[in-house]
């Protein structure tokens, strides 16, 4: 049975913290391979409305190239309207039959599971794992595995901030996905 951990998000943009969080669980749990799924309208925030999502799937595609066991999964971006976790899993294991499933999520959405959409049923469907965030806990009466990672304070809007302003966003971010943020003229560069 392969074992696939699966990193969600609006990746607006990717950063060092994603690809960190990725690796570090990959060895930690002995997994098979990381899937990064890029969200279309997640329920719990408003992605930038001026990034194509073409756009944040070719900075994904930048930010994960040479690494074999890092694969892009585009599920949620086909569908239309909120994307609900329980939904995707749903999906994800139909077509997937002989795989097992390992959801990646930052503290602050673990405490957040409470509120998560049929939280009861997804529970079922997959096993989530989380990892440490600043200022955040993770304690859960849900069944969360946990995965120390090192700190890395860094955030998508923080990077966009960064580049509105004119800051350096170097080392923050891998370089493909600066040059194609800068090609393209994104967040303001």
């Amino acid at each position: 049975m392969k074992k696939v951990g699966i990193l969600g998000g609006t990746f607006d943009p990717p950063h060092y913290g994603h690809l960190l969080i990725a690796n570090e669980v990959l060895s930690a749990l002995q997994l098979d391979e990381i899937w990064f799924m890029p969200n279309h309208e997640p329920p719990h925030k408003k992605k930038s409305e001026y990034i194509k999502n073409e756009d944040r799937l070719q900075m994904l595609e930048h930010a994960i190239q040479g690494n074999e066991a890092f694969k892009i999964e585009t599920i949620e971006l086909h569908r239309q309207g909120p994307s609900y976790t329980v939904d995707t899993m749903k999906m994800i294991n139909a077509e997937y039959s002989g795989h097992q499933f390992f959801f990646i999520i930052g503290a602050d959405m673990i405490e957040y599971l409470p509120k998560w959409h049929e939280i009861d049923e997804l529970v079922n469907l997959v096993q989530f794992v989380g990892v440490d965030r600043p200022n955040y806990s993770h304690q859960t009466e849900y069944p969360v595995l946990y995965v120390e990672v090192p700190a890395l304070d860094v955030s998508s809007s923080m990077i966009r901030e960064r580049m509105k302003t004119g800051k350096t966003v170097r080392y923050l971010l891998p370089d493909p996905v600066i040059q194609f943020i800068e090609e393209r003229h994104l967040y303001g560069t």
